[in-house]
């Protein structure tokens, strides 16, 4: 504490950093600012008006219910008197948080004597915010003083008043606020900030996440179409974008202003593009608050106290975004101090986060799509080319007798995955690319073929630019690729890619060559699930003849021709050519690989679907609940595998009208493939319009319609208006309008289906009959709804 001596012998007292304590009212000098009586007798004196604030205007602030009731919470009035509280929220820039404090201070504006906010990014920067509340409250001088002699009125105003509320925005620095939440305690202090850490133990502090899948579609679709009622389609596509921005506020933001403004740009070819939209700033988004700016200011400040962290953000920009072992992070240098020091550096700007036990880390995926985007200083090549160093680092060497892979290659396939979709198609590091190998048989041995794909694009990029088309390893990832475009329901480049491929095979190793056969019989496959069933069942038989010749009745490849030609023929509804070939294919299986060996069990399920389309429900049922518990003994209850015998019984149920039965097994077995197989793979999307058609059947349409429209919306985009799926799917959704008495889309909606049923399966197919029985049905129904209309005089 010191005294100075003032003009006219009156001694003020200065406590702490600018404070005043005026016992007398004369003139003030707090440093080397002098404060005439009239300030200090107005500071005193004048009362700010009711709801005075200089808030900017309210965004949107969709899913924070709970946090804006913890905010009130804890800034809480207690008997009348304000209690000081500092409170701060902190995340990753972008996540929402000044838009949080934002919401806030509007809600309870009326609350508050005043609410100021205060740009906090650096000491001048809130001496500056706080200075323009002595030009709002004394303008008369104000005007005609300096901006520290405003400053120090608002802060002798400040001590002399309860019940105001300041928001200090974007701390930079948690030490900066000390000046103001030691020295004023008449009112609250809010902050919002990226730093995680240094803030004082007293101050209660929440981390802001993300918003949820669903939260963040409609804040798109708000934002991109104003008041406009999204369709289906564009709500499908804005799930698929607002998840590919990570689900981040600001990003979406900054997506739907640019969607609004551009409206012949779609949703999904945003999606497509993002790369390149991250500093893309549409009128009324200031340019320096678009995704890539916002952290080019955090990366700036990053290098400047700790060069290893951006080193290591720039390594992280390439793996998977979660589940980032720490060990691995280790291997890029020697001392593991400065290692845990610049993770710490990361986490405290809230670009990366800390599993609870602290082993692994976990990125922003859309903060990795912003660093792999600057290509311009060098450090994006460079993190690649150390990211794939620590990978192949950490993975042990398989041996060629391994069955499976050793249990690392688990735990780091996913960052594998993420090295692969990002991957150059000039790619030179062949042992990533034998990685990559590696990795997508281990994936194809557990079911998890769609999963493989970003490596199958690497693999086949790479042998196609280093050993030319026609070399044999480009021929096999070639034919490999289209496996797995077909397990994800791609159709159009699988059939495109195995004709290519079978093209490729017949130059260069004839006719009846095993390989040849092999991709002859995959591109059937594909055929069928094209839904091109007539064309597939030509070509089965032709390969069944050749693999007989060629492998013998009892390989294991002649046997899978068959086991695919016996599944056309039910696709078809020839059902009594279905099952004798299913029994015989069975039969060998078990006797060739034994009972419990997956071939077997896959014809096991096989047969039992060929009873259940033929109505023989007694046969059946019994038969999928004993295959159902063999795959989950055999094979585990989470293989995909495993899900598809579920998911048949769930259907089996069913047809039976058991439907509390079907319900209880066909909710978790879509909650199961959304988990692992993801949203958008044909067999979620199966199981999906299982559980809808299960759901309508118990009359239960409040949950039945909108899951089939999503369902019929999304087969549409994914497979096409005439995949036999898509068919029928739009018959079962035709079925759900029909019984909420929507007559006339119930009708439209059926008219289409017999016309394409027609069409793929021709006229004597079951669905065919079936779609053209319930069409009639509709339209009886239709006509004498329109009879029993009253008619107009």
């Amino acid at each position: 504490m010191t005294a100075e001596s003032l003009p006219g012998g009156t001694h003020i007292q200065a406590l702490g950093p600018r404070s005043i304590a005026a016992g007398i009212i004369g003139t003030a000098v707090t440093g080397d600012v002098v404060l005439p009586a009239e300030a200090l007798n107005a500071a005193r004196d004048i009362e700010a008006p009711p709801g005075t604030s200089n808030l900017p205007p309210q965004g949107l602030c969709l899913g924070r219910e709970d946090e804006l009731a913890w905010l009130r919470n804890t800034l809480a009035v207690s008997n009348g008197t304000a209690i000081t509280q500092v409170l701060a929220v902190h995340g990753l820039g972008g996540v929402g948080k000044s838009t949080l404090a934002l919401a806030y201070a509007h809600r309870h504006r009326s609350d508050y004597a005043l609410t100021w906010w205060v740009t906090a990014d650096s000491p001048v920067r809130i001496e500056q915010s706080l200075a323009g509340l002595a030009l709002r409250l004394f303008p008369s001088w104000a005007g005609r003083a300096s901006e520290h002699e405003q400053f120090q009125w608002t802060m002798n105003w400040l001590q002399w008043h309860p019940g105001w509320l300041l928001i200090f925005d974007n701390v930079e620095n948690p030490r900066d606020l000390a000046p103001y939440t030691g020295a004023l305690n008449r009112g609250q202090h809010l902050a919002t900030s990226r730093r995680v850490t240094g803030w004082p133990r007293t101050t209660p502090t929440r981390a802001l996440g993300t918003l949820t899948a669903n939260e963040a579609g409609e804040l798109l679709c708000v934002y991109a179409l104003d008041s406009a009622t999204p369709t289906v389609h564009q709500r499908q596509e804005s799930l698929a974008l607002a998840s590919e921005l990570g689900y981040l506020p600001l990003a979406l933001e900054q997506a739907g202003a640019y969607l609004n403004q551009n409206p012949t740009v779609s949703i999904d070819a945003y999606r497509k593009r993002l790369a390149t939209k991250l500093d893309k700033a549409a009128d009324g988004i200031d340019a320096e608050r678009t995704i890539a700016r916002v952290w080019s200011h955090t990366l700036e400040a990053l290098n400047s106290s700790n060069q290893l962290a951006v080193r290591l953000l720039y390594i992280l920009a390439w793996l998977a975004p979660d589940s980032i072992p720490v060990g691995l992070i280790e291997i890029v240098e020697n001392d593991s101090d400065e290692i845990a020091e610049a993770l710490g550096a990361l986490r405290a700007y809230s670009m990366i986060s800390f599993s609870p036990d602290r082993t692994s880390v976990s990125i922003h995926r859309l903060v990795q799509v912003a660093l792999r985007s600057n290509t311009a200083s060098g450090l994006a090549a460079t993190g690649r080319r150390e990211a794939e160093e620590v990978i192949l680092h950490s993975l042990p060497v398989p041996s060629q007798s391994d069955v499976e892979l050793p249990p690392e290659w688990d735990l780091l396939t996913p960052h594998l995955i993420a090295l692969a979709a990002s991957a150059p198609h000039s790619q030179q590091n062949e042992s990533i690319v034998t990685a990559y190998t590696f990795a997508a048989k281990q994936l194809y041995s557990q079911g998890y073929k769609a999963s493989a794909i970003p490596l199958r694009e690497a693999i086949f990029n790479y042998f196609k630019s280093s050993a030319g088309e026609s070399d044999n390893d480009t021929i096999l990832a070639q034919s490999n690729l289209a496996a797995s475009y077909e397990s994800a329901g791609d159709m159009t480049r699988a059939v495109s890619m195995y004709e290519e491929s079978l093209r490729q095979c017949e130059e260069t190793f004839g006719q009846q060559h095993p390989k040849t056969l092999i991709v002859r019989g995959n591109l059937a496959g594909a055929y069928e699930s094209a839904g091109y069933v007539t064309q597939a069942i030509s070509l089965y038989k032709k390969v069944l003849k050749q693999s007989i010749r060629v492998f013998g009745e009892d390989d294991p490849e002649t046997l899978t021709m068959q086991n695919n030609l016996a599944y056309a023929y039910r696709v078809t509804g020839n059902l009594k050519r279905a099952i004798p070939l299913y029994k015989a294919t069975l039969s060998r299986r078990t006797k060739t690989l034994g009972s419990d060996h997956p071939s077997t069990l896959n014809s096991l399920n096989n047969l039992a679907t060929a009873y259940q389309a033929a109505g023989d429900l007694q046969q059946a049922t019994p038969l999928l609940e004993s295959v159902l518990a063999q795959h989950e003994r055999v094979l585990g209850k989470d293989h995909p595998q495993t899900m598809t015998v579920r998911n048949n019984l769930g259907i089996a149920y069913s047809e039976a009208k058991e439907l509390k039965r079907a319900i209880a097994i066909l909710e978790p077995t879509l909650a199961q493939r959304e988990q692992f197989l993801g949203n958008i793979h044909p067999d979620t999307l199966q199981s999906r319009n299982n559980l809808a058609t299960a759901y309508l059947m118990s009359g239960d349409l409040k949950h039945g319609l909108p899951l089939l429209e999503t369902v019929h919306a999304q087969y549409e985009r994914i497979l096409g208006e005439t995949h036999p799926l898509t068919i029928n799917t739009r018959h079962n959704l035709a079925s759900g309008y029909q019984a909420a008495g929507q007559s006339h889309r119930t009708v439209t909606l059926l008219e289409t289906t017999l016309a394409q049923s027609e069409d793929v399966f021709g006229r004597d197919h079951p669905d065919t009959m079936a779609a053209r029985y319930s069409l009639a049905y509709a339209r009886r129904q239709q006509d004498a709804e329109l009879r029993q209309r009253p008619s107009s005089s």
